[in-house]
């Protein structure tokens, strides 16, 4: 279904009917059922949540290769994606995560201790690594972004650096789906295999949503607040490009691909795609010739 019809206007409860797994974002945002026929827009600002970051964040679930532009990202509110953001990693730890673990004790029950020993491992080394990869945003990203709309940083943090070391958390989640599928015991519940692979389905569709928002909501519009002025005016066209976007500026140049610069930099392709429209969006130059003519001019690369 394309988000892009989405409208303020429109009755909530329609909204939900058209994709029920867009009741996890309103129950992030902090909104509930019992709407009645009230309007997104209504039910929104009745509960205080501004109704463009909503509707953008549904926008990324209902699609793959959504990537909003500038203008969109400036009439959200940052502080309702991080609400979202923080609900969403209480949701994954206390519930999602909790019941896939109680799920594959079940599932493993007439396994062998070695098969039960491995997967155990392996499940706990992944939450681990989750938990590590949210308390690294809880403690440091989220705090520096709540800084940024105070107008009160004292450190020399970048969301850059956020966007460089933004770990994936979904490879191991995938592995652990094709080890159930492939390489478990013929003894094991099919039934209980069936549940255990649709909840690491679910959480695994989830979590891609999750690094969407964050990679091409949070970030772009965290490096759009850096690159304000000191009167808290918007870089105009022609202005300075981030450090990013120089790096992303110059390996378009040098031929790679958004999957190649992804790769390179450790960042999805959501963010990659951002970037080039901030870049186009700056510079006034769309193609790849001219951004290359551009990078040789300013000495971003070597002819």
């Amino acid at each position: 279904m394309n988000g892009d019809i989405l409208t303020a206007g429109m009755k909530m409860a329609d909204l939900m009917n058209r994709d029920f797994t867009l009741s996890g974002v309103l129950e992030r945002m902090g909104l509930s059922f019992g709407f009645g026929d009230e309007t997104v827009g209504e039910v929104c600002s009745r509960a205080g949540v501004n109704t463009d970051t909503f509707l953008l964040i549904c926008r990324v679930y209902l699609s793959e290769d959504y990537a909003p532009s500038r203008d969109v990202l400036e009439h959200i509110d940052l502080r309702d994606v991080l609400r979202y953001l923080r609900l969403s990693h209480t949701y994954y730890e206390g519930f999602a995560v909790k019941n896939l673990s109680e799920s594959l004790d079940a599932l493993m029950a007439p396994c062998g201790d070695t098969h039960k020993m491995i997967i155990a491992r392996f499940f706990s080394d992944y939450t681990q690594e989750l938990s590590r990869h949210f308390e690294y945003e809880e403690t440091v990203v989220f705090p520096y972004v709540e800084a940024m709309l105070d107008k009160d940083v004292k450190d020399d943090f970048s969301i850059g650096q956020y966007e460089r070391h933004h770990t994936d958390v979904q490879e191991k989640l995938d592995d652990l789906k094709k080890l159930i599928m492939t390489y478990l015991p013929r003894q094991c519940d099919r039934r209980l295999m069936h549940g255990v692979l649709s909840e690491i389905f679910a959480l695994e569709t989830d979590l891609r949503k999750h690094t969407m928002i964050e990679d091409g909501i949070l970030s772009p519009a965290v490096n759009h607040l850096e690159d304000l002025g000191e009167g808290g005016e918007a870089v105009a066209p022609g202005d300075k490009l981030s450090s990013r976007e120089t790096e992303i500026l110059a390996a378009v140049a040098q031929g790679l691909l958004n999957k190649e610069i992804a790769s390179k930099y450790n960042i999805s392709i959501h963010t990659v795609i951002a970037h080039r429209k901030n870049i186009a969006r700056k510079t006034g130059i769309k193609t790849i010739a001219g951004l290359t003519a551009y990078a040789i001019w300013n000495n971003l690369i070597e002819m």
